[in-house]
């Protein structure tokens, strides 16, 4: 990369530091659609009180020990996670561009000053470098918790990822592995991040075989996820979606623990249509599960969300989609060959007996991602609803 282009992106990423200074930041539309009131600040998904956050069956065990939550918003919940690791795991450490001042998001504020700089700390301008780094301290026994700034710039290190990290295991019969290593990467819109800071890339890693992919919802999710990736004997890429950093705010609990990886979560039961999704996109899909349930009474939708990309809970979704006949997928990546794709592919081999019409996908369209027409790009409230319809109504 030239040097007028790494000037370029950290004048980027400065301004995206600047825009992003607050707290917390509520997200939401202020023109209702159809009394809808959209956004992740009127989500009925999000665990605003103590007794909520505590009430998902994944963390009965908690309240059992130690019920005492706190107010956090996403990029929050993921510096607790791993300010824990840290705390719990000696031979953890967190590196990246940035990260030592707390990164562009903030999101590894206090923790150099917590745990030290020999642990917590600045890395060139190379991704390619820091996905390297950390595969090798991965390999010597090490948990390497690594962070590429922009999921856009997580290209140059593709080679060590897919060639390296993913296949070490493999190819020394299991006697070496990188198991200790996670990458974190903010991903997926923003509202004004262009082409170069608002791509969603994890349909290139979930191809290859070695590498686990998660994506939060929320801040429980956060960080219960990035606490069971950190801890996984498998390299995992935990994308962040950061738009949500600042928006989504829960009572999330203080304890240590974990949330499944591999293991999707049904967000609402339904009986005519499933509804599947991740990240961000699921409060979209909360909002057009809404409208559609408005528009046509009686319809009864199911939302599922995967929060594991790959490997991605088939079961689960088989089983919604033998009860309702139908299925919709939704994902702000490109359409061809995305994570919509494969699932649409599996649910055709394992359910095309029980099927009442084709599966819909909803995504971003097949072009770079634009920065004025952003939301003519994104798998929105009424295009999910649209094939809602369209699938309700074959």
């Amino acid at each position: 990369m030239s040097a007028i282009s790494k000037v370029a992106r950290r004048s980027i990423s400065t301004r995206f530091f600047l825009q992003q200074k607050r707290g917390y930041a509520a997200s939401a539309t202020t023109q209702p659609n159809d009394g809808i009131q959209q956004g992740v600040a009127y989500s009925h998904l999000l665990k605003r009180g103590p007794e909520d956050a505590l009430r998902n069956p994944e963390l009965a065990h908690i309240s059992a020990v130690n019920g005492e939550t706190t107010k956090m918003n996403l990029f929050q919940a993921v510096n607790d996670a791993m300010s824990i690791a840290l705390a719990t795991d000696e031979n953890s450490v967190v590196f990246g561009e940035d990260v030592s001042f707390g990164g562009v998001f903030r999101a590894t504020t206090g923790l150099a000053e917590k745990f030290g700089k020999d642990r917590v700390f600045n890395t060139p301008l190379t991704e390619q470098g820091i996905a390297g780094f950390a595969i090798g301290m991965a390999a010597v026994g090490h948990t390497a918790i690594a962070e590429i700034q922009f999921a856009d710039y997580i290209f140059p290190a593709f080679d060590q990822l897919v060639n390296e990290a993913a296949k070490y295991r493999y190819r020394s019969g299991n006697q070496f592995n990188v198991g200790g290593l996670t990458v974190r990467a903010p991903c997926s819109a923003v509202g004004h991040g262009g082409h170069y800071h608002s791509q969603s890339p994890e349909a290139f890693f979930a191809h290859c075989p070695g590498l686990k992919i998660v994506s939060p919802r929320s801040p429980i999710q956060a960080k219960g996820l990035l606490l069971a990736s950190i801890r996984d004997r498998n390299p995992v890429i935990f994308f962040e979606p950061k738009n949500l950093y600042r928006a989504a705010v829960e009572e999330v609990p203080v304890a240590d623990y974990e949330l499944p990886l591999g293991k999707a979560e049904v967000l609402k039961k339904g009986k005519d249509v499933t509804i599947v999704g991740y990240g961000a996109q699921m409060y979209t899909l909360e909002n057009a599960v809404q409208l559609a349930e408005k528009k046509m009474p009686g319809l009864s939708c199911e939302l599922i969300d995967l929060r594991t990309i790959m490997p991605w809970d088939v079961d689960t979704v088989v089983e919604s989609v033998n009860k309702t006949g139908r299925l919709v997928i939704a994902h702000e990546a490109p359409k061809s060959s995305g994570m919509g794709a494969e699932i649409s592919s599996t649910i055709m081999e394992r359910c095309f007996l029980r099927l009442e019409a084709p599966i819909q996908r909803v995504c971003g369209w097949d072009t770079p991602f634009p920065l004025i027409f952003e939301k003519f790009y994104m798998p929105s409230m009424i295009r999910c609803f649209d094939a809602i319809k369209t699938s309700v109504n074959y």
